[in-house]
């Protein structure tokens, strides 16, 4: 399956992941590790988070890995305790201990990808999600995810779209289904945000997106949303999600066929001027 950045083991044709497999060890370790600096250098909770800017409960939670640390918190707290890079060795792996199971692997290798290919047939895709759609989506979930889960994916969400300002620039292109972007999800307001994002992410010259009318006579991507990537050294793998469910595959033959199905889905879909076009009449009728 997919993750962060670091490509996967090109001997495993195909992995899955579902959300239940665990990542407190990684936060555990962290926490302890975190203790254990804190108290080497004297320190009270109330002071390590007074000098950089948490509170106490909340240094607590990262000790006791009930809570994922957030970047900034960690390069931070490394400097202030002294550790000499010991905490930051840790920040991107921690990093993707924000996002649930089943997608770590995806995260991994969207790090490192030269090109990402996506086709959205249920909501819009995660790297084009504002602030507002991304928390509207997770707290729709049933079940219901709590108040700290939900901030945590909305954060580590908005953290992947970095991606658009990397250097060199990846390819990134993405069709979306009609229907997703006539759904108001979060209300008005949310919904035009959203509109407004698309068109802003379609400017950028490393981006194309494309719609798929819902009156269109012909779909050849009726088997669900999947993403196309390929990676700095080469890899080229297709990643399906369902259900919180999510397998990668990397044989070349499997690979192809999606890229397949890809490049017919572009042909299929409006062009990218036209949908430009077609976003923008959305907005006008909101």
């Amino acid at each position: 399956m997919l993750d962060d950045g670091s490509g996967v083991d090109a001997e495993v044709p195909r992995q899955r992941h579902t959300e239940e497999e665990p990542a407190q060890g990684l936060i555990g370790a962290f926490g302890r590790q975190l203790k254990l600096l804190r108290i080497r250098a004297g320190m009270e909770r109330a002071e390590l988070g007074r000098r950089v800017g948490y509170s106490a409960d909340t240094i607590a939670s990262y000790e006791q890995g009930r809570r994922v640390p957030q970047p900034r918190f960690i390069e931070q707290a490394d400097e202030v305790l002294g550790a000499g890079g010991l905490l930051v060795a840790m920040k991107g792996e921690i990093g993707r201990a924000r996002y649930p199971a089943f997608f770590r692997d995806m995260a991994r290798l969207e790090e490192d990808a030269v090109s990402l290919h996506v086709y959205a047939a249920l909501a819009v895709p995660g790297l084009l999600q504002t602030e507002d759609y991304a928390r509207a989506v997770f707290a729709m979930r049933r079940p219901l995810l709590d108040e700290a889960t939900v901030e945590q994916r909305v954060s580590a969400r908005l953290a992947r779209q970095e991606i658009f300002a990397r250097s060199p620039l990846p390819t990134l292109s993405f069709v979306i289904e009609e229907a997703v972007l006539c759904r108001p999800l979060g209300g008005v307001s949310t919904h035009r945000g959203q509109l407004e994002q698309i068109l802003l992410c379609g400017q950028r010259r490393n981006v194309e997106i494309q719609i798929m009318p819902t009156a269109g006579i012909e779909h050849c991507g009726l088997g669900g949303p999947f993403t196309l990537i390929e990676t700095r050294d080469g890899q080229r793998m297709a990643y399906v999600e369902v259900q919180r469910n999510s397998r990668l595959y990397n044989e070349r033959d499997e690979v192809r066929d999606v890229e397949e199905q890809y490049g017919i889905l572009r042909a299929q879909a409006l062009t990218p001027r036209e949908s430009m076009a077609f976003v923008e009449g959305l907005l006008g009728e909101r």
